[in-house]
């Protein structure tokens, strides 16, 4: 077999999917990280492809099957490690987005090797053409946590002394570098910051006594200072106000930086307030995230004042941040004018409708957004509608819209549908833990039937009975991209789950767990709305969707 980019990518998969279904329907698929087992096989596929007779082979020639061996493993190894801290940037989604970059990493070193052709030295050890291909890239962070001293740093970072070395990329999280280490490291680099594009200092002082982590801080800082970062990432550091501020003389000194992380950073008001004075050049910020802090409404303003400095911002994400009311309508004041935005994850704060409604006329006239993370804001129906809304004449590329947790009844599910049929693109819809029942999801899932893109729903936990998730199946089953329907937690009938795994027999791993349903669930009103048996008939199901037709043609 032609060992290409997709044949990879198909690997990866069929390896990691074949799950016994019937464990496949108590867990959400997720393609990354493939398991070791995945990894030990597509090695063992690539020693077969790079040992023996394929069309690059034939033109380049085949390895020994121990040079084929050895360099599969590197290949791999360094794929892996490019992908990894890939994902752990941006670790949303299913993990399809990394498969394919780990297969086009596997893909062009395998080209590498051959075109370089097979090498043994006299010891019998491979030449170590991938570290070459991949020599720009020093990563220490695999691994156990664990403490450096000075003298494991001399041994670490040797590489990074050596003369005309290439390195542009640095990762040193997860290792918590202590004084003496950070002395060691600091002039080593100082000797190489000006080549530096990326630096990773995540969690790089975990246990260490405060005064040691802020001197350690503002060694780093010192030795860095007037690098040119494109991307420089500082969370899970515990920073505070005084954390920020021992970053002082590196924030300062960027002038070309990209990309920004500041997660679960204790990002406190004052904190934010010292963020949004030590970066004054953010005009080429494409990303700015900074989950899980505890910046408050007057934090927020801060950073809404960072926002109004980043025309450029793609990816901005303020998610479990605290930030109520005053600092939500900040936000999205600012957030008017990115207008390049893509990606805006402000999930798990205390908004409320009134910025539900100020953050949909922020975002009307964005054309660019592809993925939008909304739920537990509080936005009620009024700020649902609002929102939904504004999307359905915005962002014609949108892909991803979740709104779960948000009291949203089925008097917003006109305006959720007409959003949803208006997106071509629509990939991932997440209305969980909200009060659509039935009536609300008959009318998405009819808005769902055009969508021939859509890869995964989670209506769980909406109070649906059975011709709710019944309407749900049925316009989703035959999508040729679909993936997963999650209905758990609803108030299905016994009767309607044997429904449910009738429409999916062909395919039951698309239908999620559905161990949390409830068949005797609900209230009285909900029983007397839906018949005495709480479930609606075929023929008031009918009647549901042709109403609906009319009044959508309207």
């Amino acid at each position: 077999m032609l060992w290409t980019e997709e044949n990879v990518e198909m690997a990866l998969i069929a390896m990691d999917a074949e799950t016994p279904n019937s464990q496949r329907q108590q867990v959400t698929i997720k393609l990354w990280p493939p398991s070791q087992n995945t990894r030990q096989v597509l090695v063992e596929r690539m020693t077969k492809n790079l040992s023996t007779p394929t069309i690059f082979t034939r033109k380049y020639g085949n390895l020994s099957e121990h040079e084929a061996s050895e360099y599969a493993k590197q290949i791999e190894e360094s794929a892996f490690a490019d992908t990894n801290q890939h994902y752990d940037l941006e670790p949303d989604g299913d993990g399809s987005s990394a498969v394919q970059l780990y297969a086009r990493e596997c893909s062009k070193l395998i080209l590498e090797v051959l075109k370089n052709g097979p090498g043994v030295e006299e010891k019998g050890i491979v030449k170590s053409q991938v570290s070459a291909v991949g020599e720009t890239f020093f990563d220490i962070s695999k691994g156990q946590r664990a403490f450096i001293e000075a003298d494991e740093a001399k041994t670490l970072l040797m590489p990074l002394k050596d003369p005309g070395n290439s390195y542009t990329e640095l990762c040193f999280s997860n290792r918590s570098f202590g004084l003496g280490a950070a002395h060691v490291a600091g002039p080593i680099l100082a000797s190489i910051k000006n080549q530096l594009k990326k630096v990773d200092l995540s969690d790089f002082v975990a246990g260490r006594p405060e005064a040691e982590a802020l001197d350690v801080m503002n060694i780093f800082s010192a030795a860095l200072e007037g690098s040119h970062l494109m991307c420089l990432n500082l969370s899970d550091n515990a920073l505070g106000e005084k954390g920020v501020r021992a970053f002082g003389k590196l924030l300062q000194s960027q002038t070309r930086l990209e990309k920004l992380y500041l997660m679960n950073n204790g990002i406190s008001e004052e904190a934010a307030r010292a963020v949004c004075e030590l970066v004054p050049s953010s005009e080429n910020l494409r990303v700015l995230q900074f989950h899980n802090n505890m910046t408050g409404d007057e934090g927020a303003v801060a950073i809404s004042e960072i926002l109004r400095r980043c025309p450029l911002l793609e990816d901005f994400r303020c998610s479990s941040t605290r930030v109520g009311s005053e600092g939500g309508v900040a936000l999205s004041e600012a957030l008017g004018g990115c207008k390049n935005l893509k990606k805006l994850d402000l999930r798990d704060n205390m908004f409320g409708i009134e910025v539900g409604v100020k953050l949909s006329e922020a975002l009307s006239k964005h054309e660019y957004l592809t993925e939008v993370y909304l739920s537990y804001l509080n936005l009620e129906d009024e700020g649902a509608i609002a929102m939904a809304n504004a999307l359905k004449e915005a962002a014609p590329l949108l892909g991803i819209l979740e709104m779960a947790g948000n009291d949203i009844t089925a008097e917003a599910a006109p305006s959720l549908a007409a959003c949803i049929s208006a997106k071509r693109a629509i990939a991932k819809l997440n209305l969980s833990e909200n009060e659509l029942k039935d009536e609300g999801a008959i009318q998405i899932s009819k808005a769902l039937e055009a969508q021939d893109q859509v890869k995964e729903i989670d209506m769980s936990v909406n109070s649906l009975r059975r011709a709710g998730a019944r309407s749900l199946a049925q316009a989703l089953v035959h999508k040729p991209e679909f993936k997963l329907l999650n209905v758990n937690g609803n108030f299905i009938s016994d009767e309607g789950i044997d429904e449910l795994k009738d429409i999916f027999k062909e395919s039951p791993e698309k239908l999620g767990p559905l161990v949390e349903n409830d068949p005797e669930g609900g209230d009285d009103d909900d029983n007397k709305e839906s018949g005495d048996d709480g479930e609606c008939s075929e023929d008031e199901l009918e009647s549901k969707l042709k109403n609906l037709d009319v009044n959508q043609d309207e």
